[in-house]
């Protein structure tokens, strides 16, 4: 009888094993994006192109999380306004290159980690919609969720603004995130 418990604990061990996955995150199929309130009217829109993560998920829920965007990617479709971000107003690419995330826990739907931006790290929640787990047409195991948060920019000494005659700023202080993040397994 013990020898039957012995077997049946390791094919679960073995087995449990087997949903649980590291992934790098796929950057072709990925994406980090934000948007802001410009001049109290209206959304300025833009994405990094250039970032890099990896995760660990076992039964649709993470264990791990982090990744990395490289500031200097910043992209609003506005030449002029992306090296204002770049600059010391905003990113300060030359003093910071990259910001961080890197998962704490996961309750549910939320998301909690930690976030650097500007040298500065504030926990953060994030809301998750976990799209699933499937293997393509070459075999490969795939992953997918998206991931939605504000954060207040000036918590990351991102302070840069200015005064509207008629009342109000040029840029909102809520950065909306969207992280869509679809991952190979390793």
């Amino acid at each position: 009888m013990n020898k039957l418990a012995v077997i049946l604990a390791g094919i679960l061990v073995s087995g449990s094993a087997l949903f649980a996955a590291p992934y790098s995150v796929d950057v072709s199929h990925s994406s980090v994006g934000f948007k802001v309130k410009h001049m109290m009217i209206s959304t300025v829109s833009g994405n990094f192109s250039g970032f890099s993560g990896s995760y660990d998920l076992e039964k649709g829920k993470l264990k791990s999380l982090s990744g990395t965007v490289k500031t200097t990617t910043v992209d609003t479709g506005i030449q002029k306004r992306d090296d204002h971000l770049r600059s010391a107003d905003f990113f300060d690419v030359a003093t910071y290159p990259e910001m961080t995330f890197a998962m704490t826990s996961q309750k549910g739907k939320k998301v909690t980690g930690n976030l650097t931006i500007h040298g500065i790290t504030k926990a953060v929640t994030m809301t998750m919609d976990m799209g699933g787990e499937i293997t393509d047409p070459w075999g490969n195991k795939r992953s997918g969720f998206v991931l939605n948060g504000v954060v207040n920019r000036k918590d990351f000494g991102l302070n840069w603004n200015k005064a509207i005659e008629a009342g109000g700023v040029v840029v909102g202080d809520d950065v909306k995130i969207t992280i869509e993040i679809e991952g190979v397994a390793d």
